[in-house]
């Protein structure tokens, strides 16, 4: 299936897009740092090729439309309302919700906060954001884990390091990518402002007066690699008591980069929970 790549209004702000299919229910993707919407090219395939409409953006901060300056503009709340408008500009009351890394936190927050909008829920690498924000907070383990977040709020000085030699840290980070992908990446991040606006979501949407979005009523699976680097046990291990609904635990053998370390375990468990709550 063809992969397009065009652009979306959604709110105040123009969303780059890649999409495949036009037919059957919407599934929307949400990618997390520091990638864009590219990783999700072999999900939106097997998605369009097994009858349904699957649209990623570049997500706030990434497109250059969507690109405002400031942390304030970077919460949960105002994040979620662009990817409510995208449905409702594909004429699509309800639809199906896929995010990883920071797209997975802001996906919690959609399915907490509006429940009534998802037909099913699909979460990569982060549990629960609630259970997720407690082991930050309580486990040593986790804490340590997540001490990076601490650095890149630090402004300028982040996008100093993260940006030297040609952005050498970040490709070390994407060791899981093809060449052809790590470039795609690069090439968004040196644009003006867009590495400022990556990190405007640690800045803006993991806050420390965060609310809690309680439990989740919408089926969700939570897909998660028991060697990631930045996410461990604890978070996962406290998000059942969170679920109100249908929900399952894909635990496969591998780190945080699950697309690109277990590509088929990601398409086959996420068409299959798709496929259970499709119209």
């Amino acid at each position: 299936m063809t992969v397009e790549q065009t652009q979306m209004e959604a709110g105040e702000y123009t969303y780059e897009v890649r999409r495949a299919g036009n037919r059957g229910d919407l599934v929307i993707l949400m990618h997390g740092f520091p990638e864009t919407s590219h990783m999700w090219i072999p999900l939106l395939e097997h998605l369009a090729a097994n009858g349904y409409t699957a649209v990623a953006p570049d997500l706030r901060g990434y497109s250059p439309g969507a690109r405002p300056e400031g942390a304030e503009h970077y919460g949960y709340a105002a994040m979620a309302a662009d990817i409510l408008a995208m449905a409702d500009a594909l004429g699509k009351e309800r639809f199906h919700l896929v995010g990883h890394d920071h797209g997975a936190g802001l996906g919690w927050y959609i399915a907490g906060r509006h429940a009534d909008r998802l037909q099913s829920w699909t979460a990569l690498s982060v549990p629960h954001i609630d259970a997720f924000g407690e082991a930050i907070a309580n486990n040593p383990e986790q804490r340590q884990r997540s001490g990076y977040m601490q650095f890149f709020r630090q402004v300028g000085i982040a996008e100093a390091a993260l940006s030297a030699d040609d952005f050498t840290s970040l490709r070390n980070i994407w060791s899981a990518s093809s060449a052809d992908q790590v470039e795609e990446y690069v090439r968004v991040l040196r644009q003006p402002g867009a590495l400022t606006g990556a990190l405007n979501w640690y800045r803006g949407a993991l806050t420390e007066d965060r609310q809690p979005i309680g439990k989740i009523s919408v089926p969700t699976i939570l897909i998660w690699g028991n060697q990631d680097s930045a996410i461990g046990r604890p978070g996962v291990t406290a998000t059942p008591p969170l679920m109100a609904g249908p929900y399952r635990l894909v635990e496969l053998d591998v780190g945080h980069w699950l697309i690109q370390e277990a590509e088929a375990d990601v398409l086959r468990e996420t068409l299959a929970h798709i496929e259970q709550y499709a119209d």
